[in-house]
């Protein structure tokens, strides 16, 4: 099956375990429809670089897929439809990478980058 990383953010009124309970509902969506949830993270509540909604923060989530392309439309399509969530991004890629993602890692253990000039 594809593997997909689905990155989405929800309104920043809600609690952190309601934000987190979206992980799960959209999890089980997944595996309704054939799919699995390979992982997931909860990035939390971060301020975006522009309003959306008028909400200036959001609840940030990631998950990383294994699913027909049928799951994930209705992943989407549930997703665009529920009221709590702002944005959702997806992304098909040819393998998952191992470890947490970037925005999980602490600055020490990312890879060094070229100096600015």
């Amino acid at each position: 099956m594809p593997l997909y990383e689905h990155v989405f953010i929800s309104r920043q009124d809600l609690s952190s375990a309601q934000a987190e309970g979206l992980i799960e509902h959209f999890g089980t969506v997944l595996s309704d429809n054939g799919g699995k949830l390979v992982e997931n993270e909860y990035w939390g509540v971060k301020t975006m670089a522009y309003k959306i909604n008028k909400n200036r923060k959001g609840h940030y989530a990631y998950l990383r897929t294994d699913a027909p392309a049928a799951a994930v439309q209705e992943m989407e399509r549930l997703m665009r439809l529920h009221d709590d969530v702002m944005r959702v991004l997806t992304i098909k890629v040819d393998e998952h990478a191992e470890g947490p993602s970037v925005q999980m890692q602490k600055r020490d253990e990312r890879a060094e980058r070229r100096e600015r000039r």
